[in-house]
Protein backbone atom coordinates (compact mmCIF):
# COMPACT_ATOMS: atom_id res chain seq x y z
CA UNK A 1 0.00 0.00 0.00
CA UNK A 2 1.59 3.57 -0.81
CA UNK A 3 2.34 6.03 1.70
CA UNK A 4 -0.70 8.01 -0.18
CA UNK A 5 -3.17 5.55 0.12
CA UNK A 6 -2.51 4.74 3.84
CA UNK A 7 -2.88 8.45 4.87
CA UNK A 8 -6.31 8.71 2.99
CA UNK A 9 -8.84 8.34 5.23
CA UNK A 10 -7.56 10.57 7.78
CA UNK A 11 -7.49 13.20 5.15
CA UNK A 12 -11.06 13.48 4.60
CA UNK A 13 -11.74 13.24 7.73
CA UNK A 14 -14.02 16.56 8.71
CA UNK A 15 -13.86 18.60 11.85
CA UNK A 16 -16.03 17.69 14.72
CA UNK A 17 -18.68 20.87 15.76
CA UNK A 18 -17.04 22.38 18.96
CA UNK A 19 -18.65 22.12 22.28
CA UNK A 20 -20.70 24.92 22.44
CA UNK A 21 -19.97 25.88 26.59
CA UNK A 22 -16.25 24.92 26.04
CA UNK A 23 -16.08 27.22 22.72
CA UNK A 24 -17.74 30.07 24.69
CA UNK A 25 -14.84 29.32 27.19
CA UNK A 26 -12.31 29.43 24.96
CA UNK A 27 -13.80 32.87 23.29
CA UNK A 28 -13.98 34.63 26.79
CA UNK A 29 -10.34 33.94 27.14
CA UNK A 30 -9.80 35.24 24.21
CA UNK A 31 -11.66 38.71 25.06
CA UNK A 32 -9.26 41.30 26.31
CA UNK A 33 -11.89 43.77 27.34
CA UNK A 34 -11.64 44.70 31.17
CA UNK A 35 -14.93 44.00 31.96
CA UNK A 36 -15.46 40.95 30.72
CA UNK A 37 -17.45 38.40 32.52
CA UNK A 38 -18.08 34.58 32.16
CA UNK A 39 -21.46 33.33 33.18
CA UNK A 40 -20.93 29.99 31.03
CA UNK A 41 -19.13 27.34 32.73
CA UNK A 42 -20.23 25.41 34.88
CA UNK A 43 -17.70 25.63 37.62
CA UNK A 44 -18.14 27.28 41.55
CA UNK A 45 -15.98 30.43 41.29
CA UNK A 46 -15.69 32.68 44.84
CA UNK A 47 -15.37 35.94 44.96
CA UNK A 48 -11.82 36.33 43.75
CA UNK A 49 -13.27 34.58 40.80
CA UNK A 50 -11.06 31.29 41.63
CA UNK A 51 -12.63 28.06 42.02
CA UNK A 52 -11.09 27.24 45.35
CA UNK A 53 -9.42 23.97 47.18
CA UNK A 54 -11.91 23.14 50.20
CA UNK A 55 -10.33 23.26 53.46
CA UNK A 56 -10.94 19.96 54.30
CA UNK A 57 -9.21 18.60 50.89
CA UNK A 58 -6.38 20.79 51.82
CA UNK A 59 -5.92 18.77 54.95
CA UNK A 60 -6.92 15.33 53.54
CA UNK A 61 -4.46 15.65 50.66
CA UNK A 62 -1.71 16.23 53.63
CA UNK A 63 -2.44 13.56 55.59
CA UNK A 64 -2.54 11.05 52.20
CA UNK A 65 1.14 12.78 51.30
CA UNK A 66 2.35 11.61 54.81
CA UNK A 67 0.45 8.26 54.94
CA UNK A 68 0.07 6.86 51.27
CA UNK A 69 2.75 3.95 50.21
CA UNK A 70 1.65 3.01 47.09
CA UNK A 71 0.33 3.81 43.81
CA UNK A 72 -1.09 0.74 43.02
CA UNK A 73 -3.79 0.16 40.85
CA UNK A 74 -7.09 0.52 42.35
CA UNK A 75 -9.67 -2.34 41.90
CA UNK A 76 -12.07 -2.09 39.02
CA UNK A 77 -15.03 -1.06 40.12
CA UNK A 78 -12.75 1.21 42.93
CA UNK A 79 -11.59 1.31 46.37
CA UNK A 80 -14.38 -0.17 48.78
CA UNK A 81 -13.99 2.64 51.06
CA UNK A 82 -14.90 4.99 48.57
CA UNK A 83 -17.81 3.01 47.40
CA UNK A 84 -19.07 2.74 50.69
CA UNK A 85 -19.34 6.15 51.11
CA UNK A 86 -21.24 6.69 47.55
CA UNK A 87 -23.56 4.37 48.72
CA UNK A 88 -24.07 6.26 52.10
CA UNK A 89 -24.51 9.36 50.72
CA UNK A 90 -26.82 8.40 47.59
CA UNK A 91 -28.59 5.99 48.69
CA UNK A 92 -28.87 5.87 52.44
CA UNK A 93 -30.96 3.21 53.93
CA UNK A 94 -33.40 3.28 50.97
CA UNK A 95 -32.26 -0.21 49.32
CA UNK A 96 -30.58 -3.04 51.46
CA UNK A 97 -26.73 -3.09 50.57
CA UNK A 98 -26.77 -6.34 48.97
CA UNK A 99 -29.21 -4.99 46.33
CA UNK A 100 -26.68 -1.87 45.77
CA UNK A 101 -23.82 -1.77 43.22
CA UNK A 102 -21.52 1.01 43.32
CA UNK A 103 -18.57 1.60 41.01
CA UNK A 104 -16.73 4.72 41.26
CA UNK A 105 -16.19 6.51 37.82
CA UNK A 106 -14.12 9.24 35.89
CA UNK A 107 -16.25 12.48 37.71
CA UNK A 108 -20.31 12.55 36.95
CA UNK A 109 -20.17 11.85 33.09
CA UNK A 110 -17.70 8.60 33.24
CA UNK A 111 -20.78 7.44 35.60
CA UNK A 112 -23.08 8.48 32.69
CA UNK A 113 -20.81 7.09 30.08
CA UNK A 114 -20.57 4.25 31.74
CA UNK A 115 -24.78 3.71 32.13
CA UNK A 116 -24.92 4.11 28.43
CA UNK A 117 -22.89 1.17 27.86
CA UNK A 118 -24.50 -1.28 30.46
CA UNK A 119 -28.18 -0.15 28.96
CA UNK A 120 -26.69 -0.66 25.50
CA UNK A 121 -25.64 -4.11 26.56
CA UNK A 122 -28.59 -5.63 28.94
CA UNK A 123 -31.44 -3.15 28.31
CA UNK A 124 -32.02 -3.73 24.33
CA UNK A 125 -34.42 -1.93 22.73
CA UNK A 126 -34.80 0.82 26.14
CA UNK A 127 -34.71 4.63 25.28
CA UNK A 128 -33.53 7.04 27.05
CA UNK A 129 -36.31 9.79 28.15
CA UNK A 130 -34.43 13.59 29.12
CA UNK A 131 -35.94 16.05 29.80
CA UNK A 132 -36.45 19.58 27.69
CA UNK A 133 -34.29 21.36 28.32
CA UNK A 134 -31.28 18.93 29.78
CA UNK A 135 -27.43 19.40 30.18
CA UNK A 136 -26.34 19.18 26.42
CA UNK A 137 -23.63 16.81 26.89
CA UNK A 138 -26.78 13.72 27.94
CA UNK A 139 -27.65 12.88 24.41
CA UNK A 140 -24.28 12.66 22.91
CA UNK A 141 -23.23 10.83 25.75
CA UNK A 142 -26.30 8.14 25.43
CA UNK A 143 -25.93 8.65 20.96
CA UNK A 144 -22.26 7.52 21.75
CA UNK A 145 -23.83 4.03 22.77
CA UNK A 146 -26.28 3.66 19.91
CA UNK A 147 -29.37 3.82 22.74
CA UNK A 148 -31.75 6.29 21.19
CA UNK A 149 -33.09 9.84 23.00
CA UNK A 150 -36.44 11.45 23.27
CA UNK A 151 -37.42 14.26 25.31
CA UNK A 152 -40.34 15.10 27.78
CA UNK A 153 -41.97 18.33 28.84
CA UNK A 154 -40.44 20.05 31.92
CA UNK A 155 -40.75 23.62 31.69
CA UNK A 156 -43.61 25.64 31.20
CA UNK A 157 -44.62 27.89 28.45
CA UNK A 158 -43.24 30.68 29.38
CA UNK A 159 -39.90 28.46 30.59
CA UNK A 160 -40.15 30.15 34.35
CA UNK A 161 -41.42 27.25 36.46
CA UNK A 162 -41.81 23.34 35.74
CA UNK A 163 -44.83 21.75 33.66
CA UNK A 164 -45.37 18.78 35.88
CA UNK A 165 -48.73 18.03 34.41
CA UNK A 166 -47.24 17.82 30.77
CA UNK A 167 -44.06 16.08 32.11
CA UNK A 168 -46.59 13.44 34.38
CA UNK A 169 -48.88 13.30 30.65
CA UNK A 170 -45.55 12.22 28.55
CA UNK A 171 -44.37 9.71 30.86
CA UNK A 172 -48.16 8.25 30.54
CA UNK A 173 -48.47 8.70 27.42
CA UNK A 174 -45.26 8.33 25.40
CA UNK A 175 -42.26 6.41 27.92
CA UNK A 176 -42.83 2.89 26.93
CA UNK A 177 -41.86 0.00 29.83
CA UNK A 178 -38.47 -0.77 30.58
CA UNK A 179 -37.67 2.25 28.91
CA UNK A 180 -35.17 4.95 31.05
CA UNK A 181 -36.09 8.09 32.50
CA UNK A 182 -33.41 10.62 33.19
CA UNK A 183 -34.22 12.38 35.63
CA UNK A 184 -31.69 15.03 37.89
CA UNK A 185 -32.10 14.66 41.20
CA UNK A 186 -31.29 17.87 42.87
CA UNK A 187 -30.36 21.30 40.85
CA UNK A 188 -31.08 21.00 37.49
CA UNK A 189 -29.14 21.70 34.80
CA UNK A 190 -29.33 24.27 33.31
CA UNK A 191 -33.03 26.02 34.53
CA UNK A 192 -32.28 25.31 38.34
CA UNK A 193 -36.55 24.33 38.40
CA UNK A 194 -36.94 21.29 40.84
CA UNK A 195 -39.71 19.06 41.42
CA UNK A 196 -41.37 19.65 44.91
CA UNK A 197 -41.60 16.57 47.46
CA UNK A 198 -44.93 15.73 46.72
CA UNK A 199 -44.64 16.10 43.04
CA UNK A 200 -41.21 13.78 43.71
CA UNK A 201 -43.41 11.21 45.37
CA UNK A 202 -46.31 11.48 42.14
CA UNK A 203 -43.30 10.80 40.12
CA UNK A 204 -41.87 8.03 41.29
CA UNK A 205 -45.69 6.45 42.02
CA UNK A 206 -46.05 6.47 38.26
CA UNK A 207 -42.40 5.30 37.23
CA UNK A 208 -43.11 2.17 39.62
CA UNK A 209 -46.64 1.59 38.34
CA UNK A 210 -45.47 1.95 34.52
CA UNK A 211 -42.63 -0.13 34.99
CA UNK A 212 -39.88 2.91 33.89
CA UNK A 213 -36.63 2.45 35.43
CA UNK A 214 -35.44 5.99 36.36
CA UNK A 215 -32.02 6.98 35.57
CA UNK A 216 -30.90 9.76 37.96
CA UNK A 217 -28.00 12.18 37.63
CA UNK A 218 -26.76 13.93 40.87
CA UNK A 219 -23.93 16.41 40.29
CA UNK A 220 -25.06 18.53 42.43
CA UNK A 221 -25.62 16.93 46.09
CA UNK A 222 -25.59 19.71 48.68
CA UNK A 223 -25.75 23.09 45.87
CA UNK A 224 -29.47 22.60 46.46
CA UNK A 225 -31.22 22.77 50.02
CA UNK A 226 -28.24 20.83 51.85
CA UNK A 227 -26.45 16.95 51.74
CA UNK A 228 -28.97 15.24 52.90
CA UNK A 229 -32.08 17.46 51.84
CA UNK A 230 -30.97 17.08 48.23
CA UNK A 231 -30.90 13.10 48.17
CA UNK A 232 -34.70 12.87 48.96
CA UNK A 233 -35.65 13.06 45.40
CA UNK A 234 -33.66 9.82 44.91
CA UNK A 235 -34.47 8.19 48.29
CA UNK A 236 -38.27 8.58 47.24
CA UNK A 237 -37.70 7.06 44.09
CA UNK A 238 -36.16 3.98 45.09
CA UNK A 239 -38.66 3.63 47.88
CA UNK A 240 -41.44 2.78 45.19
CA UNK A 241 -38.89 1.46 41.96
CA UNK A 242 -36.57 -1.39 43.09
CA UNK A 243 -34.35 -1.02 39.81
CA UNK A 244 -32.52 2.64 39.29
CA UNK A 245 -29.38 3.53 37.53
CA UNK A 246 -27.89 6.61 39.75
CA UNK A 247 -24.93 8.29 38.59
CA UNK A 248 -23.11 11.05 40.75
CA UNK A 249 -19.97 13.53 40.97
CA UNK A 250 -17.84 15.16 43.59
CA UNK A 251 -16.75 18.00 40.93
CA UNK A 252 -19.17 20.46 42.79
CA UNK A 253 -19.40 19.58 46.23
CA UNK A 254 -15.71 18.65 47.05
CA UNK A 255 -14.12 21.17 44.44
CA UNK A 256 -12.52 18.29 43.09
CA UNK A 257 -12.79 19.10 39.09
CA UNK A 258 -9.70 18.05 37.77
CA UNK A 259 -10.03 14.94 39.43
CA UNK A 260 -12.72 13.07 38.34
CA UNK A 261 -14.42 12.00 41.02
CA UNK A 262 -17.71 10.06 40.69
CA UNK A 263 -19.74 7.28 40.41
CA UNK A 264 -22.59 5.11 38.91
CA UNK A 265 -24.81 3.15 41.83
CA UNK A 266 -27.32 0.72 40.57
CA UNK A 267 -29.97 -0.29 42.14
CA UNK A 268 -31.28 -4.20 41.55
CA UNK A 269 -34.59 -6.04 43.14
CA UNK A 270 -32.53 -8.99 44.42
CA UNK A 271 -28.93 -9.75 45.63
CA UNK A 272 -28.58 -12.20 43.07
CA UNK A 273 -29.62 -9.73 40.38
CA UNK A 274 -26.98 -7.17 42.03
CA UNK A 275 -24.03 -9.68 41.80
CA UNK A 276 -25.18 -9.87 38.27
CA UNK A 277 -25.11 -6.41 37.52
CA UNK A 278 -21.84 -6.12 38.92
CA UNK A 279 -19.71 -8.26 37.01
CA UNK A 280 -21.25 -6.35 34.19
CA UNK A 281 -19.77 -2.90 35.18
CA UNK A 282 -16.66 -4.67 35.55
CA UNK A 283 -16.73 -5.94 32.32
CA UNK A 284 -17.74 -2.57 31.05
CA UNK A 285 -14.97 -0.79 33.12
CA UNK A 286 -12.12 -3.31 31.90
CA UNK A 287 -12.32 -2.88 28.36
CA UNK A 288 -12.58 1.27 28.91
CA UNK A 289 -10.34 2.37 31.42
CA UNK A 290 -9.13 -0.67 33.06
CA UNK A 291 -9.61 1.17 36.43
CA UNK A 292 -10.57 4.41 38.13
CA UNK A 293 -7.76 6.58 39.16
CA UNK A 294 -7.26 6.81 42.83
CA UNK A 295 -6.26 10.61 44.16
CA UNK A 296 -9.54 11.88 44.08
CA UNK A 297 -11.48 8.88 45.37
CA UNK A 298 -9.19 8.45 48.38
CA UNK A 299 -9.11 12.34 49.24
CA UNK A 300 -12.97 12.13 49.48
CA UNK A 301 -12.88 9.13 51.33
CA UNK A 302 -10.13 10.21 53.85
CA UNK A 303 -12.48 12.84 54.49
CA UNK A 304 -15.44 10.83 54.92
CA UNK A 305 -13.91 9.12 57.51
CA UNK A 306 -12.57 11.41 59.80
CA UNK A 307 -15.94 13.21 61.84
CA UNK A 308 -13.44 16.55 62.12
CA UNK A 309 -13.33 16.59 58.25
CA UNK A 310 -16.70 15.38 57.53
CA UNK A 311 -17.67 18.83 59.82
CA UNK A 312 -15.31 20.86 57.97
CA UNK A 313 -16.91 19.64 54.47
CA UNK A 314 -20.12 20.35 55.60
CA UNK A 315 -19.43 23.73 56.45
CA UNK A 316 -17.94 24.13 53.22
CA UNK A 317 -20.34 23.09 50.94
CA UNK A 318 -22.94 24.97 53.68
CA UNK A 319 -21.08 28.36 52.65
CA UNK A 320 -21.23 27.54 48.90
CA UNK A 321 -24.70 27.15 49.01
CA UNK A 322 -25.42 29.91 51.04
CA UNK A 323 -22.90 32.29 48.93
CA UNK A 324 -25.31 30.98 45.41
CA UNK A 325 -28.35 31.95 47.15
CA UNK A 326 -27.49 35.15 48.09
CA UNK A 327 -25.87 35.87 44.76
CA UNK A 328 -29.54 35.17 43.30
CA UNK A 329 -31.28 36.97 45.29
CA UNK A 330 -28.79 39.60 45.19
CA UNK A 331 -29.30 39.63 41.14
CA UNK A 332 -33.43 39.54 41.26
CA UNK A 333 -33.24 42.23 43.32
CA UNK A 334 -30.89 44.18 41.12
CA UNK A 335 -32.90 43.62 38.15
CA UNK A 336 -36.13 44.76 40.02
CA UNK A 337 -34.63 48.08 40.72
CA UNK A 338 -34.16 48.57 36.89
CA UNK A 339 -37.83 47.56 36.79
CA UNK A 340 -37.20 43.85 35.05
CA UNK A 341 -39.34 41.05 36.61
CA UNK A 342 -36.53 37.92 37.74
CA UNK A 343 -38.55 37.19 40.97
CA UNK A 344 -39.12 33.67 39.72
CA UNK A 345 -34.87 32.85 40.12
CA UNK A 346 -35.39 33.07 43.57
CA UNK A 347 -37.36 29.42 43.62
CA UNK A 348 -34.57 27.28 41.48
CA UNK A 349 -31.74 25.57 42.89
CA UNK A 350 -28.31 24.98 42.40
CA UNK A 351 -25.66 26.81 40.46
CA UNK A 352 -27.73 27.31 37.20
CA UNK A 353 -30.71 29.72 36.31
CA UNK A 354 -32.74 29.65 33.50
CA UNK A 355 -33.10 33.58 32.65
CA UNK A 356 -35.28 33.98 30.12
CA UNK A 357 -33.02 36.21 27.61
CA UNK A 358 -33.05 34.83 24.06
CA UNK A 359 -30.48 34.12 21.95
CA UNK A 360 -30.46 37.35 19.75
CA UNK A 361 -29.94 39.22 23.65
CA UNK A 362 -27.47 36.87 24.86
CA UNK A 363 -25.62 37.69 21.62
CA UNK A 364 -26.04 41.31 22.55
CA UNK A 365 -24.39 40.15 25.80
CA UNK A 366 -21.63 39.00 24.83
CA UNK A 367 -21.04 41.40 21.86
CA UNK A 368 -21.29 45.09 23.53
CA UNK A 369 -20.72 44.29 27.24
CA UNK A 370 -18.00 41.32 27.23
CA UNK A 371 -20.56 39.25 29.30
CA UNK A 372 -20.52 35.67 28.48
CA UNK A 373 -23.77 33.27 28.76
CA UNK A 374 -25.35 30.21 26.83
CA UNK A 375 -27.40 30.73 24.44
CA UNK A 376 -30.11 29.04 25.96
CA UNK A 377 -30.15 32.08 28.65
CA UNK A 378 -28.94 30.06 31.22
CA UNK A 379 -26.59 31.69 33.92
CA UNK A 380 -24.27 30.08 36.17
CA UNK A 381 -24.74 32.01 39.04
CA UNK A 382 -21.58 31.24 41.09
CA UNK A 383 -19.53 32.71 38.56
CA UNK A 384 -21.09 35.90 39.43
CA UNK A 385 -18.79 38.39 40.80
CA UNK A 386 -20.99 40.27 44.17
CA UNK A 387 -19.14 43.43 43.26
CA UNK A 388 -19.81 44.24 39.81
CA UNK A 389 -23.24 43.62 40.31
CA UNK A 390 -24.83 46.61 39.12
CA UNK A 391 -22.45 46.17 35.73
CA UNK A 392 -24.28 42.78 35.17
CA UNK A 393 -27.73 44.09 36.48
CA UNK A 394 -27.32 47.47 34.29
CA UNK A 395 -26.18 45.52 30.97
CA UNK A 396 -29.08 42.54 30.90
CA UNK A 397 -31.53 45.42 31.69
CA UNK A 398 -30.64 47.56 28.36
CA UNK A 399 -30.30 44.04 26.83
CA UNK A 400 -33.85 43.99 27.57
CA UNK A 401 -35.17 47.09 26.65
Amino acid sequence: MSSTTATSRFESISPAAPDAILGLNEAFQADSRPQRMNLSVGVYKDDSGTTPILKCVKEAERRLVESETTKGYLPIDGGPDYRDHVQRLVVGDAVDAEQCVVAQSPGGTGGLRIAAAFIADQCTGAKVWAPNPTWANHHAIFASEGIPTETYRYLNPDRRGLDFAGLIEDLETKVSPGDMMLLHACCHNPTGVDPDPSQWQTLAENLARRGVIPLLDFAYQGFGRGIEEDAHAIRTILKCCPEAVICNSFSKNFGLYSERVGGITVTCGSPSAATAVRSQLKKIIRSNYSNPPRHGAAVVAQILDDADLTEQWHQDVADMRTRIRSLRNQFVDAMSQRGHDFEFLRIQNGMFSFTGLNPMQVDRLKNEFAIYIVGSGRINVAGIDAGRMDYLADSVAKTCG
